[in-house]
């Protein structure tokens, strides 16, 4: 009996035992709701130490803030005007890529950043004077970022600008042009391969030759001319006021050139060139040229005429010191052509002209004259001339008086083809295509002679332009 007994209490005990365990155990599966929020708490903690830790990574990827400084652009420039600013403050920039566009009195360039980072301060306003060597801009670098240093990208302002507008670096271009330098040719073919687009060539304006107009007396007298207004001109706005303004860029170059050529002894010699055969030729080749896409003009057969009479003439091709005590003979025939654009009187040159053909002349001519109307004439397009025409025929007149840039030694003055009457070898009056051309000599080394007789070599160049096909190289 007392076996029995404790058998069954042993079992009743382990029962108990079993239920108890089972109510403490849903006890606590009714608990959690107080445990949660030490867990939420810890899972904040451990969002804000995340989160610090990401703004620490953050700064820590920050480089610091250089101040871009304008460098040296040579030529002696030792302050540039702002002409226009390609980013502004917060804007993130790439090495290479352009910041602004700076104006000297020799030509305009565009500066490009040597940093990746972020333009933080810009130092200067448009049309404010910047300093060589002072800061131009404050750009916070990236980590990591190093400043570009023994390469340089060699392109034109223009070449620039068109990679700027179509997103294209230039550090992925390839360049074919001299020392690995970028041309237009170059940003088009890239283009052309990443889109297909194909951009369009800038016209340019030509001079056109007038045709032998009707003769007045072929209108009946009965008949009254028609009366043409005159055209309508912008009144001049009256402010009330003088204003006066700091010469810059251009025109203060004009200044100090204008003023050193005054200091020359000037000769003068003028004379008229029959360019009727000329007229012809040019005609038959216009369209050969437009074929090729280049639009030719009379002004590279006078650049041609020009070089070929050097070489007979090499003294007109020199140069003197400001002393006039030595003379250089240059080897290259630079020829520069006196350009009217909106930034003033600029004077690009054609290189090595000597080397050159018509046609290849008239490329860079239309080279020129499409960066010269967009202002974006480089340095070494305005610099190494060593002689000069001024076509100011293109804009009217006969005879001038052009004036020598120094340290050059002769310039000629081209006047406006006009159709005239002229007497041929028969003794008939037919009309002849006469174009004046005025010539400017400095006296100290040049006498009248020489002058004559290379104008006279010239003129005939032109008179016969078949002549020059002797003479071609």
């Amino acid at each position: 009996m007392a076996a029995v007994t404790r058998g069954s209490f042993s079992a009743l005990r382990r029962l108990l035992s079993q239920q108890y365990r089972r109510r403490c155990f849903r006890l606590q599966n009714f608990r959690p709701v107080r445990n949660l929020q030490p867990l939420a708490f810890t899972c904040d903690r451990n969002l804000q130490m995340f989160s610090r830790r990401t703004l620490h990574s953050t700064a820590v990827s920050r480089g610091p803030i250089v101040q871009f400084k304008l460098s040296d652009i040579g030529e002696g420039i030792m302050e540039v005007t702002v002409k226009e600013w390609y980013v502004k403050e917060g804007d993130k920039v790439s090495q290479f890529d352009s910041i602004c566009e700076v104006q000297s009195d020799k030509a305009s360039v565009t500066i490009t950043s040597r940093y990746d980072g972020v333009i933080r301060k810009l130092y200067y306003d448009v049309d404010a004077t910047a300093l060589v060597g002072k800061p131009l801009v404050d750009i916070e670098t990236e980590s990591g970022s190093e400043e570009i240093k023994g390469h340089k990208t060699q392109a034109t302002p223009s070449v620039r600008r068109l990679a700027m507008e179509n997103n294209i670096k230039l550090s992925e271009v390839v360049g074919t042009g001299k020392d690995g330098r970028i041309l237009k040719e170059d940003i088009l073919n890239f283009l052309a391969k990443q889109t297909g687009a194909i951009l369009p060539p800038t016209p340019f304006q030509e001079i056109q030759t007038p045709g032998p107009g009707p003769a007045a007396a072929a209108r009946p007298a009965s008949t009254p001319a028609a009366v043409t207004p005159p055209p309508s001109t912008p009144r001049p706005v009256f402010t009330g006021k003088d204003v006066t303004e700091p010469l810059k860029g251009f025109h203060r170059a004009m200044v100090k050139t204008m003023t050193a050529a005054l200091m020359i002894p000037h000769f003068g010699y003028c004379d008229d060139v029959d360019l009727s055969r000329l007229v012809g030729l040019r005609s038959e080749l216009r369209s050969v040229a437009e074929g090729r896409g280049v639009k030719l003009s009379y002004m590279p057969f006078f650049i041609k005429a020009a070089s070929l009479s050097l070489l007979h003439f090499p003294i007109l091709n020199a140069s003197v010191d400001e002393g006039c005590q030595n003379i250089t003979y240059k080897a290259s025939h630079n020829i520069g052509l006196a350009m009217d654009t909106s930034q003033g009187l600029l004077v690009p040159n054609v290189k090595n002209v000597q080397l050159l053909s018509v046609f290849e002349i008239a490329q860079e001519l239309n080279r020129l004259q499409t960066l010269g109307s967009a202002g974006q004439l480089g340095t070494s397009d305005l610099t190494g001339g060593t002689f000069t025409l001024s076509n100011i025929g293109s804009i009217g007149g006969t005879y001038a008086k052009p004036v020598i840039l120094p340290p050059e030694v002769a310039i000629g003055a081209l006047g406006k083809i006009q159709v005239l009457p002229r007497f041929s070898t028969g003794g008939q009056v037919v009309p002849a295509h006469i174009m004046k051309v005025s010539w400017s000599a400095d006296h100290r080394i040049i006498d009248g002679a020489t002058m004559c007789r290379f104008s006279n070599l010239w003129r005939e160049y032109l008179e016969n332009p078949a002549s020059m096909v002797l003479d071609l190289k």
